[in-house]
């Protein structure tokens, strides 16, 4: 699995061009974040709440990659990093083209995050 690249509104994952938010998975699979999970509860979805954190995290995940999109404008709530933290699951969190890197350089058990606008 290699992220090929990101540009405003779109990420490229194995050659395949996503025009939302994903989420890849300890095994591969790329779903569509489920963004409502939070935006419910802040009116933004530029803000990761417990419950979409409980969405996210699989067993066995010990990284979470979190592209917090090109501008950097996304992060986790003080409860979303509490549970990360509660399931020692460390949380690297950076501007979506800088978590690209360090998620195809990471060889740690992983999921990423990745927010593409803002």
């Amino acid at each position: 699995m290699t992220i090929d690249g990101t540009e405003f509104g779109s990420i490229t994952i194995d050659g395949t061009t996503y025009d939302h938010d994903v989420v890849i998975r300890l095994g591969g699979e790329v779903v569509k974040r489920k963004k409502k999970l939070s935006k419910r509860l802040y009116g933004t979805s530029h803000t990761v709440s417990e419950d979409e954190a409980r969405f996210v995290y699989e067993k066995g995940c010990k990284e979470l990659i979190f592209g917090t999109g090109q501008h950097a404008s996304a992060g986790l709530s003080p409860e979303a990093a509490a549970f990360f933290e509660k399931k020692g699951c460390t949380v690297v969190l950076g501007a979506t083209p800088r978590a690209i890197k360090r998620f195809n350089a990471s060889r740690e058990p992983k999921i990423g995050l990745f927010h593409v606008t803002c």
